[in-house]
């Protein structure tokens, strides 16, 4: 016989549903195809470790604000690898739908970081970013530290793009934050610009 669950007791398991944050989640243990420079590849957890990396969710190949988004990081990505970050695009597209898009797309063939195929949506679960009713992923961006931690996200209604030169600066405010962390990066931070050290005097001053 099953136990009625209180209403209030539903509401604040939502709640804290709704609220967690994804900051510091450990990147679960995955194995998957992809497609990189004209070859099919397979791509696990621990080639993500040691190294900085983000993971770039898109809903699907052959669509509209998707290759608009991935062109303007293969427009960047020089810089990315320059920071030592390498790009996954992940949606739940098979290999072989990111090898016929490569193939038919001007814009796609430039892309020269790997394409991951996600069609058992191991990914964009773990990443909490799967559509259920769709069964694609939201526009999720998510910069992984070389723990395999998630240290900076953000999710985008499926109309709006995003921008790959912000996505770098804020992994360049990642990283020295990582190897500085007594200092914190403020508001449009860029290296070489002044940061915070929070302090007791710091306090009330800004």
């Amino acid at each position: 016989m099953d136990v009625p669950v209180p209403v209030e007791t539903k509401i604040d398991f939502l709640y804290k549903e709704a609220v967690m944050s994804l900051i510091n989640k450990e990147v679960g243990e995955f194995s998957v195809q992809g497609f990189h420079n004209g070859d099919f590849v397979e791509v696990s957890k621990k080639d993500i470790l040691g190294k900085w990396s983000i993971f770039f969710f898109y809903p699907a190949d052959f669509t509209f604000v998707c290759p608009t988004e991935l062109e303007d990081l293969q427009k960047n990505y020089k810089e990315f690898k320059e920071a030592g970050c390498e790009i996954y695009s992940v949606s739940t597209d098979t290999h072989f739908t990111h090898k016929a898009w490569h193939d038919h797309s001007e814009r796609i063939s430039k892309i020269e970081y790997p394409m991951l195929a996600d069609p058992t949506h191991v990914l964009s679960r773990d990443f909490e970013v799967y559509i259920e009713e769709n069964g694609l992923a939201e526009r999720g961006s998510f910069i992984i530290n070389p723990d395999g931690k998630i240290v900076s996200y953000e999710v985008n209604a499926g109309g709006v793009g995003r921008n790959a030169e912000e996505l770098l600066r804020k992994l360049r405010a990642c990283q020295f934050v990582h190897e500085h962390g007594d200092q914190v990066c403020p508001a449009k931070w860029q290296p070489g610009a002044e940061t915070l050290k929070p302090s007791l005097d710091l306090v009330g001053q800004l």
